[in-house]
């Protein structure tokens, strides 16, 4: 998503010039940006970076409550904090609590595209068994973005631990929705 002047560049360049006698139209803004009363674009806001969730950082912003953007990424971090509570415990039926019911969420990892929660599931699952060693889940580096009421896309960097060792950690991108209160996992894409 173009933000700030790379937006405003775009709008410029793809505004045609009018044709003589005409009055110039201005452009529709681009995606992300909005027009403004006097013409102009103001282009949509920054996500919002969060370097770590803890506890109190999802308390902090969700206790502000004046930006609506702090606001879902403290209720994104919760997911988040949610979900790696529940890895770390062995406890692969919470952690899937976050995923959208339906087919129509997917996962696209090693694996390929995953279809529905039920074939996600069966792809975490051998990480579940018992007699597994069990790594400890966290994530760094989270940042939200607002596409919509509603819709918010998070990327972060997943870590697996077991002990003091880094065994994985990769990038992962998230678009969420919010559903009866809850922000659910739509799209992932975990590398």
């Amino acid at each position: 998503m173009l933000r700030g002047a790379a937006a405003l560049m775009l709008v410029a360049a793809c505004r045609q010039a009018p044709e003589p006698g005409e009055a110039e139209k201005p452009a529709a803004p681009a995606a992300g940006a909005e027009a403004t009363a006097d013409g102009g674009v103001r282009s949509a806001p920054a996500p919002v970076r969060v370097a770590a969730c803890t506890t109190a950082d999802t308390t902090r912003a969700a206790a502000t409550g004046d930006d609506p953007s702090a606001q879902v990424a403290a209720e994104v971090c919760q997911m988040f904090a949610r979900g790696a509570a529940s890895w770390t415990r062995g406890d692969l039926d919470a952690f899937m609590h976050d995923y959208l019911p339906g087919e129509g969420t997917t996962y696209i990892g090693r694996s390929g595209v995953l279809h529905g929660p039920a074939a996600i599931r069966a792809s975490y699952a051998p990480r579940f068994r018992p007699g597994v060693a069990r790594d400890s889940l966290s994530f760094e580096q989270i940042e939200v973005d607002v596409l919509a009421p509603g819709v918010a896309h998070a990327i972060a960097y997943y870590v697996l631990s077991r002990g003091d060792s880094t065994v994985a950690r990769g990038p992962t991108s998230l678009v969420l929705r919010k559903v009866d209160g809850r922000w659910l996992i739509v799209h992932d894409h975990s590398s």
